[in-house]
């Protein structure tokens, strides 16, 4: 085969499939996720900070560093093994330990993060948890009795996932420790590899979870603004119908409307599209559990039913009532501008009108004054012509008055049609 030259990206893109496979767990295990959300939006994060934050806990336990442009770390870092992930939005730590602490969920798992390390964060923490990882009993009345005692029974949420191969539960609450609790029941012949992807699947559902609630709260934050602009609409529609309103002050103020709802819709544009795409992940990780029911209780798909898909349908909404406020904005505008338009030609009719009566008298005018005009050059012409002719006045026995009159009729008639003449050629 002749050499090809490859494009720059191709390797990039092809080991970036591969750049995040699951962990290999072996049962007994505990497990802690942080994850890190710097303020702002995906374009003004600064993503130095976090490989930057990234090194320094690799330097606290003396482990190997990550390249500079890595978006994915996985290795040793003293009794524990680290795997860190770059997100668009956020940075996930997850580290884990084969050994279990005599109390189930000690806040002491999560010292593993130095509280130093932790007040020098390049952000927030979005969501942070603890994961058991136990054999599962052969006895399913055991799970349920240490599930009772885990775990806070009404929002419980619980499942065989894999064929069985697992139980698996959480309560999505924040124990009092600030950390959310999770629960794997391996049975004995589960391979690491597929214990990796039920961990790894179960943070990746909280983890997207929170993420897409920011959509939720930013629901909350405007629905204010958003239901007073909807009346504002409301109202300058109203105000269309009525005759004595200028259209002029209705349009200026539609316009303001205008502005600030499109203001609004591009701000959340980027939140809501973020909260469709993290839902989408969400149901599909739940989905990739294949989950059955476990002594008859709810399941993270009937959980997610009950309590998440609410809170989704109400972004969903809210982002739909946005765009249809956007476009009646938008025809109301249009419908002023269009009233506008018709009273400014019929202004402009007036105007011409007005025009056409100032243009008729402005020509009876010039009428007039031709009218004068010639009668004026008439007085001059018959005074010109009569010192013309006085020397004959002399012989024709007229007289100089005679004569003057003799030749009035004439000079006017002359002088008339001459006028006539040339306003005609002129017109």
């Amino acid at each position: 085969m002749p050499p090809i030259k490859d494009h720059p990206l191709r390797y990039a893109l092809t080991g970036e499939l591969h750049a995040r496979p699951f962990p290999d767990v072996k049962v007994p295990q505990t497990v802690a996720l942080l994850a890190i959300k710097q303020a702002g939006d995906a374009a003004t994060r600064d993503r130095s900070g976090d490989i930057g934050h990234l090194v320094k806990l690799l330097r606290h336990y003396g482990a190997p560093l990550p390249d500079k442009d890595a978006t994915h770390y996985y290795g040793a870092m003293g009794k524990y093994y680290l795997k860190w992930e770059q997100h668009t939005e956020f940075v996930t730590y997850t580290a884990f330990c084969d050994e279990l602490t005599h109390r189930p969920f000690d806040p002491a798992e999560f010292d593993v993060f130095p509280a130093t390390w932790l007040e020098e964060a390049p952000g927030e923490r979005l969501t942070s948890a603890l994961l058991r990882l136990v054999p599962l009993p052969e006895q399913e009345a055991t799970v349920v009795e240490q599930l009772r005692e885990w775990f806070v029974p009404e929002s419980l949420a619980v499942a065989h996932v894999l064929d069985s191969d697992a139980v698996v539960a959480t309560d999505f609450r924040i124990d009092p420790a600030g950390h959310l609790r999770f629960a794997v029941f391996a049975s004995a012949d589960t391979g690491a590899r597929r214990v990796g992807r039920i961990i790894q699947r179960l943070f990746e559902i909280e983890t997207y979870k929170t993420m897409s609630m920011l959509g939720f709260a930013l629901v909350r934050e405007v629905g204010a603004d958003v239901g007073r602009m909807d009346r504002q609409l409301s109202d300058l529609m109203v105000a269309m119908s009525a005759k004595e309103t200028e259209p002029e002050a209705t349009l200026d103020a539609l316009l303001d409307v205008s502005v600030e709802l499109e203001s609004l819709v591009a701000q959340s544009a980027f939140r809501f599209a973020g909260t469709a795409a993290y839902q989408a992940i969400v149901y599909q990780r739940v989905e990739a559990l294949r989950e059955t029911r476990f002594q008859g209780l709810q399941g993270f798909g009937e959980f997610m039913m009950r309590r998440y898909e609410p809170a989704m349908r109400t972004v969903n909404s809210m982002e739909r009532r946005l765009e249809r406020m956007s476009a009646r904005a938008s025809r109301t505008s249009d419908l002023l501008r269009t009233r506008v338009d018709v009273e400014r030609s019929a202004q402009n009719q007036a105007i011409l009108e007005s025009l056409d009566r100032r243009a008729d008298l402005q020509l009876r005018l010039q009428h007039t004054v031709e009218g004068l005009s010639v009668v004026a050059i008439s007085y001059y012409a018959v005074s010109l012509v009569s010192y013309l002719l006085y020397p004959v006045a002399e012989y024709s026995g007229l007289g100089k008055g005679g004569l003057t009159a003799a030749v009035t009729l004439p000079v006017v008639g002359l002088v008339w049609w001459g006028v006539r003449r040339l306003r005609r050629k002129i017109g």
